[in-house]
């Protein structure tokens, strides 16, 4: 009796590599809402139900994929991956966070383009985008209520949100602003910046975690040269090749060539994530090459928003319909060029995140244990709190309000929000049937009304 009462202080037993891969296919198809939601999910399944990985460790890679530019959340389950299972471990998580919204998204910009309407999946995105509002909300809570152990912390949630909603200031300057809050802080007042606080008491409720907070780094995980040259070697290759293929293909004017150098470019040169990413994207996309209209951008986002995936896999869609319109390979083979492009772009947007984690990740797993990295970290995630309550309300806006303020309120989409955010916060129901049930109402309503 008392071994079973003491059950969860254990760590779970080691996780096999096909364990892992098939948790990350399920995560590709059910990480619906942004990265608030997609980092929710990681937290709920990783931490809280399998004990993979711990808090501590969790957060702590968390915060290093919140300062680089790309998809966060597709670079946390890279990072989580690779401490698990090496650099393939790495690879097949990221892989997978991407897969199932790239195949998704070229089938849906296909009907898109073909019949020129989404009629067919109207009804379920008007239930999931007030589902959507619900899971950003319920991702707020939670990292709020782990990451906010003090006053100075909760000021800077607080500063985070007002700058960002009232002043409208950019993400990157908020994270670099956090960053040396608790830079100075954690020389001021280190104790108000140390990872840790209400950690024992999560770490408690939780169980021992597989990689715990006083887990060892694996080997692979140490830094090292050698290492770091090889990987930068390594993707530099995967990068130039298939550019100078496409060169030699095509010439270096082609829609294709052009989409993967742009594309390349709003890797690099972008940060905050998504929502930063995209005004570059419209500005080159629809101003700069033409490839789609600033409607089809629109309703691009529109699918963006609602399938798995991270939100910035709109650039598949983006690629696909300029592929298409452009007949990059020629005018009998529109479906083929389409699928191409939106293929090529999704390499050429997700190989630096690969390489930020597969280079970078062993000099942040030698930094989780001293306070001078982890306290700037630890003001970053306090930030990121304000930011993603600012997303919350963002989305709320335009689903409850589709036409603004001197619109109609949308009633059923408020019903749709509320029950979600009951079955998140009261009933604790799974993300993935909150919203499979939130898009049948959806669907039933869109017919009711039509």
């Amino acid at each position: 009796m008392k071994r079973d009462a003491d059950a969860s202080v254990d760590p779970p037993a080691p996780v096999t590599f096909r364990q892992a891969l098939l948790f990350w296919l399920k995560l590709g198809f059910i990480s619906f809402g942004g990265p608030a939601g997609q980092i929710s999910i990681m937290h709920q399944e990783l931490v809280e139900n399998r004990r993979w990985i711990s808090e501590r460790r969790f957060l702590h890679a968390l915060n290093y994929c919140m300062v680089l530019p790309g998809p966060e959340a597709q670079q946390l389950a890279t990072y989580i991956g690779w401490l698990m299972h090496r650099t393939w471990g790495g690879i097949v998580a990221g892989a997978l966070f991407v897969l199932p919204s790239l195949l998704l998204l070229i089938a849906l910009s296909w009907v898109y383009i073909t019949f020129g309407d989404v009629t067919l999946v109207a009804g379920l995105f008007y239930g999931i985008k007030p589902a959507v509002t619900a899971i950003v909300l319920q991702a707020a809570h939670r990292i709020g209520t782990r990451a906010l152990r003090n006053t100075t912390l909760w000021t800077v949630a607080a500063a985070s949100f007002l700058a960002i909603f009232a002043l409208g200031l950019p993400f990157p300057l908020i994270v670099a602003a956090a960053a040396l809050t608790g830079y100075v802080g954690g020389r001021i007042a280190p104790d108000t910046f140390r990872t840790g606080g209400s950690h024992a008491q999560a770490s408690a409720s939780f169980g021992a975690a597989l990689i715990d907070d006083d887990t060892p780094t694996p080997a692979h995980a140490r830094f090292r040269w050698a290492g770091l040259a090889r990987v930068l070697a390594v993707g530099a290759a995967l990068w130039a090749l298939p550019m100078g293929l496409l060169t030699l293909a095509f010439g270096w004017d082609h829609t294709l060539t052009q989409m993967g150098w742009f594309f390349t470019k709003a890797a690099l040169l972008t940060f905050g994530g998504a929502y930063a990413v995209l005004p570059y994207v419209y500005q080159g996309a629809v101003s700069g090459y033409g490839w789609l209209t600033p409607t089809q951008m629109i309703d691009g986002l529109a699918l963006g928003e609602t399938t798995p995936g991270p939100l910035i896999m709109v650039v598949a869609f983006v690629a696909f319909v300029g592929g298409y319109l452009k007949q990059a390979l020629g005018p009998d083979a529109l479906f083929l060029g389409g699928a191409l492009a939106a293929t090529l772009v999704t390499w050429f947007t997700f190989l630096p995140s690969f390489m930020f984690i597969l280079a970078g990740g062993p000099l942040v797993e030698s930094t989780h244990g001293d306070l001078k990295f982890t306290a700037p970290l630890t003001a970053i995630t306090a930030a990121v709190v304000g930011v993603v309550l600012n997303l919350a309300l963002f989305f709320g806006y335009h689903v409850l309000w589709p036409q603004g303020f001197a619109g109609g309120f949308d009633w059923p989409s408020a019903v749709i929000a509320l029950a979600a955010a009951l079955a998140l916060f009261r009933y604790r129901q799974k993300v993935i049937h909150v919203i499979g049930a939130c898009a049948l109402a959806g669907l039933a309503i869109h017919m009711f009304v039509a």
